[in-house]
Parts: structure tokens; C-alpha cells; sequence
């Protein structure tokens, strides 16, 4: 029964996730929309700004998220530790939060820095855009981020669930 409760919450998953990628599609066309708008009415250097902050914005909240996935999972693991853990795997474990704590405060550091650029590609816009197109664009910036999010979150429920599902077939003989 747990195995067939497992497969159908892994199917629904695979489903979810191809759901958003699908809306990552959209995302990505509309983006490119924009892209094109942007380009037609900023100077050269002000649409520079503008891609850079777009690449920058995947990349940082990307970065973000894998470093809090990766850390929660070592916290995880160290929950775990008990009288049988040996003193190295202890060490290991310590060394990679703090590791990993200091990466994630320095990602903290990178998106706070993007939002202060993307005021800055907001406040280049606003000399271009309607109020309608600026609202479009923010909105753009707003679901790429919440994509992202989403599509991570569903890869790491996912891979969580392989694992259990695995664990669970391994220990049936």
C-alpha cells in the first residue's frame, strides 16, 4: 500500500512539474516579448543593464535555492547524528554547514544586491515604458522568480520521493 501511495505521489509530481514547466515555456516567450520591447526603446547600454539583470536574476535565485536545499538536507543529517556516528562523518557534516551557511549568507548578499539593480532597471523603464508595460514587466519578474521556486520545490519533493520509493522497494524482499 505504501508503495502504491508513494508511485501515485510521484505521478502526481511528474504531473505538477510538467505543469510548470510548461508556464516556465510561456514565461520564457513572454520574456522575450519584453526583450524585444526593451531593446526597441532603450539606449544600447540601458538594454545591457537590463539583460544582465535578467540573466543575473535565474542565476542568483537559483543559486539561492540550491544552496538552502543542500543546507537543510546536512541539517538533516545532523539531526540524525547519534552515539554510533563516528567522529569523522560529525566533523564532515559541521565543516559542510558551516560551509554551506556562510555560502547561502554570501547568495543573501547577491539577491540583495539584484534588488537594488532591479530598482535601478525599473527606474530606466519607467522613461520608456507606459504604466501598463511597466506593470507587465514587474509581473514578468515576479513569476520568473516564483517559476523558479516552484520548479525547485517540485524537483526536491520528487527526488525525495524517489529515495523513498527506492528505500521502501530495497527493504521488501
Amino acid at each position: 500500500e505504501l508503495i502504491s501511495s508513494l508511485r501515485s505521489k510521484l505521478q502526481t509530481l511528474w504531473e505538477e512539474r510538467e505543469l510548470v514547466l510548461a508556464e516556465a515555456r510561456e514565461c520564457a516567450e513572454h520574456g522575450a516579448e519584453l526583450e524585444a520591447l526593451v531593446r526597441g526603446v532603450c539606449k544600447p547600454n540601458e538594454f545591457e543593464r537590463y539583460m544582465m539583470f535578467i540573466g543575473d536574476l535565474e542565476k542568483v535565485v537559483s543559486l539561492l535555492l540550491c544552496l538552502s536545499s543542500r543546507l537543510a538536507r546536512v541539517q538533516n543529517a545532523m539531526r540524525r547524528i547519534d552515539g554510533n556516528t563516528d567522529a569523522e562523518e560529525k566533523q564532515s557534516l559541521s565543516e559542510r554547514h558551516e560551509l554551506l551557511s556562510r555560502q547561502r549568507e554570501d547568495a543573501k548578499d547577491l539577491k540583495e544586491n539584484l534588488d537594488r539593480r532591479e530598482k535601478v532597471v525599473s527606474g530606466i523603464l519607467a522613461k520608456y515604458l507606459s504604466d501598463q508595460q511597466l506593470q507587465d514587466y514587474r509581473r514578468f519578474v515576479q513569476v520568473k522568480t516564483s517559476l523558479l521556486m516552484e520548479q525547485k520545490d517540485l524537483e526536491e519533493q520528487i527526488k525525495f520521493s524517489e529515495e523513498q520509493l527506492e528505500t521502501l522497494e530495497k527493504s521488501i524482499p
